[in-house]
């Protein structure tokens, strides 16, 4: 494997994300906040206990979830988006480099950034909300896992979109009103028997409650469905990419 490769395009991407600290991450990190201030500290302290732990700390999961899927779609996206668009990419396809090594640097970049970004969001709840987290390893299984998911995910969008406006499509009209319909700010058990029925065929439901779970002990479906989810995502987006870089689609001219 071409190592030096990979860590140059790797730095370079996390490089842009630190030339950009007030955007990417200070800007989530405080808007997430704003949520638990919100439905935490002023609006939860109303509302009684779901699954046996508090309203503000029922929703830290699904918070933290939320602000993953979309930066780790996001950031991804716009890696490979952007050398697409000023020609750049020509430069790193014709280098001696694989596809694997370049998925791997962009992917990587991606998901570490959100990896950081979902621990600084964590410990930042701890400020306005107390909670617990009762299985730390499976939290962090599921932090990572869901980060270089929707990593490709975005690796994804970045060569399928043709513009900026394409960019963003999936992330605000399918990324995001999957999450807010997942059961971040609710249990499913709430929902009438239809809507649960319904709900349970939304992907991020699974995800969510896996990871309610690592908190908790508790979650709406089995943990073991919710791995199984993740997993069959992960298999799917490398199957796709691998598909791209096989054919050239949205790669060569």
């Amino acid at each position: 494997m071409n190592l030096q490769s990979v860590k140059t395009i790797y730095l370079a991407e996390m490089a842009r994300s630190l030339r950009t600290v007030l955007q990417s991450i200070v800007s989530p990190v405080v808007s997430t906040s704003l949520y638990f201030v919100v439905f935490g500290a002023a609006i939860g302290s109303r509302i009684s206990e779901v699954d046996g732990v508090s309203y503000g700390a029922f929703i830290v999961p699904g918070l933290i979830m939320l602000m993953l899927l979309t930066q780790s779609v996001s950031t991804a996206s716009f890696g490979i988006f952007f050398p697409r668009f000023s020609g750049t990419i020509y430069e790193i396809l014709s280098a001696p480099i694989s596809y694997f090594e370049v998925v791997l640097g962009y992917v990587g970049a991606a998901a570490t950034k959100s990896v950081i970004l979902g621990l600084i969001v964590l410990v930042t709840a701890r400020l306005f909300v107390p909670f617990s987290i009762q299985h730390p390893l499976v939290m962090l299984l599921f932090l990572m896992l869901t980060a270089l998911t929707f990593s490709l995910l975005g690796f994804i969008i970045g060569i399928w979109a043709d513009g900026f406006e394409k960019l963003q499509l999936v992330p605000l009209l399918i990324v995001t009103p999957l999450t807010f319909l997942g059961g971040t700010f609710y249990s499913i058990d709430m929902l009438p028997p239809f809507w649960q029925a319904v709900t349970l065929l939304n992907p991020v439901v699974y995800l969510v409650s896996g990871f309610r779970w690592s908190f908790y002990g508790s979650g709406d479906v089995s943990i073991w469905a919710s791995l199984a989810i993740i997993v069959l995502f992960l298999g799917v987006a490398l199957a796709v990419i691998s598909w791209i870089f096989r054919t050239g689609y949205r790669l060569k001219p």
